[in-house]
Formats: structure tokens, sequence, C-alpha cells
């Protein structure tokens, strides 16, 4: 089956950018996948990184239920920023996330993975649903209004931007968006995150160490 040239002509755009985000990110990610790598028991902790990531947010999750932060108190918290209408990028960090989960098995039980959308203006609660319906069970999704999305994407510092293509309605376009995975704590602080295209055996491993205490 051929490509479009249209979808061919997203998927480069998209790549190009994100590929720029990457690069600029790189400090970030060199010293998560090094650690992460290692045989060594630990893996990198908030002071490990030159900034902080999260803080309280206020969204709308999946089935239309206001939902924040302290709603996942108590257990690691698995955060991927993407949106529904992504060509390629946010289907393959969902779908890691899941086989990670897997791989962890019974212990994953402690572990909430969230899908916050970077697109509201499509990405409503119903939307949501039937999207995150592919990934994993108990995957939540959350969107909210755009100022409550723009909040929390500064407090994770993540890059969106919207890339309308050449020859296509304004309302067909592509986010850019920071492709990483984070992972927060039961008291809701930062832990650690994963770049994009982490193996999801590594994540497994990292997770592991952290449900079993073993990391610092």
């Amino acid at each position: 089956m051929t490509t479009s040239p249209v979808i061919g002509n997203r998927r480069r755009v998209a790549g190009a950018v994100l590929l720029a985000l990457s690069l600029s990110w790189a400090w970030t990610f060199a010293a998560t996948v090094a650690v992460a790598q290692s045989p060594k028991p630990n893996t990198p902790s908030a002071k490990d990184f030159p900034i902080s990531f999260g803080g309280p947010f206020s969204l709308i999750d999946h089935e239309g239920q206001a939902r924040s932060d302290r709603d996942f108190r108590g257990r690691y918290v698995l955060i991927y920023f993407g949106y529904t209408q992504c060509p390629e990028i946010c289907p393959t960090g969902l779908q890691t996330i899941g086989a990670a989960l897997d791989l962890v098995g019974e212990a994953a039980a402690k572990v909430q993975p969230i899908f916050i959308s970077v697109d509201p203006d499509r990405d409503r609660p119903d939307v949501l649903k039937r999207y995150i319906s592919q990934f994993h069970p108990r995957l939540i999704g959350l969107t909210g209004s755009e100022n409550q999305v723009r909040e929390v994407a500064r407090a994770y510092h993540i890059y969106r931007g919207k890339v309308v293509l050449p020859d296509t309605p304004k309302s067909d376009y592509l986010v850019t968006h920071t492709p990483t995975t984070f992972l927060m704590g039961p008291d809701g602080k930062f832990v650690t995150l994963f770049p994009h295209d982490t193996d999801a055996e590594v994540m497994a491993k990292a997770l592991r160490r952290y449900l079993s205490g073993g990391a610092s």
C-alpha cells in the first residue's frame, strides 16, 4: 500500500521537528539513558536533573470527570503527553508504556499510566476514550481547556506547537511536542523520565527497581 503525499508530508514535517526537539533535550536524555541502561541498581532521580518537572494540575478525564494530581497520590504515575491524531510518535510511546507495565506483572498495579493531550481543541473526553482503549486497559486520558493544558505542559517543560500543512484545512494540523515519558512518585514528585525510543524492557527494569525500593 502506497502512502499518500499528504500523509508522507505530515510524517516528514513531524519527524523533522521532533528530531530538532530531541536534539535540544539531549543533555537531559543522555543522562537518563546512560543510567537506565546501566547494570548498577539505581536510576537517575530528581537531583540528577538541572531542572524540575511536574506540579499541581486540574484536568478532565476521558469519562468527563474532573481530575487533579492529588487523585493519584499513593501510586507511581507514568505520564505521557501527546494527541490522538499523532501519526506515529504517540502510538509508539503508549505501546511502550503498555508493554513495560505488562512486563512488570502484578506489581504494575501500583503504577498508573496517564495520557495528557496537548491538543485540547480536538481531544475532548469522548475522543480520548476511544483512543486510549487501543493501548492499555488502565490508561487514563486527560484533557481540559487551553489554559489548563498550557499550565500542565509548562510544569513539565513540554514544548508543543501547531503545524498547519500546505494545501490542507486549518483544522487538519499536526502538533509537535516533546516525546517524553515521566515517572512521578507516590508523593507526586518527579522521579525520573524516559526519552522517546526507550525500550519497554529498559522501562520495565527501572519500574521494578523503584517498586521494590531498590532505586535511590
